[in-house]
């Protein structure tokens, strides 16, 4: 398995081999692409996925610093802390493996915190709006979850 996230197309696809098995909306950076620090862009490249977090969990639970904090989210939340950054349900927390480009220094994908995650299922996947993660829907991001292993490879481009 390998997964290509399109950030022109705010997709995800999962491939076996060469041949597409499935494709998901996702939403990407608001801030665009890019590999920087602190950007909060989208990084590109080659990566793979360096740790699976969340297996077992409910839908809609609550990750902050990668730990499931023993609540379940509700849009009320949302209303309640607007600003919030949401990590729901599982996460796939991404290395880069280009030093120099996402590998290393300030441009670390993996110091930078980048996952594939699960977010509030009301937010828009037809455009960028992370901070620099690869949101998905809770229910897309357990499908995929459960098809990956830790060293699958993810491309990330721009199209």
């Amino acid at each position: 398995m390998k997964i290509e996230i399109n950030i022109t197309e705010q997709t995800l696809t999962l491939f076996e081999g060469d041949k597409p098995v499935k494709k998901w909306p996702v939403s990407t950076a608001k801030n665009g692409p890019g590999e920087l620090l602190d950007s909060e862009c989208t990084p590109r490249g080659h990566h793979i996925i360096a740790e699976k977090i969340g297996d077992g969990c409910e839908i809609n639970t609550i990750f902050v610093g990668r730990r499931p904090i023993g609540e379940i989210y509700h849009p009320v939340l949302r209303q309640q802390f607007p600003e919030r950054d949401w990590i729901l349900t599982r996460i796939l927390w991404l290395k880069g493996t280009d030093a120099g480009f996402n590998l290393g220094g300030n441009r670390d994908s993996h110091e930078r915190y980048i996952y594939i995650h699960g977010c509030p299922d009301e937010i828009d996947m037809s455009k960028p709006s992370s901070r620099g993660c690869i949101r998905m829907r809770n229910s897309d991001v357990i499908e995929l979850f459960d098809q990956v292993d830790v060293g699958t490879i993810v491309w990330i481009i721009e199209n």
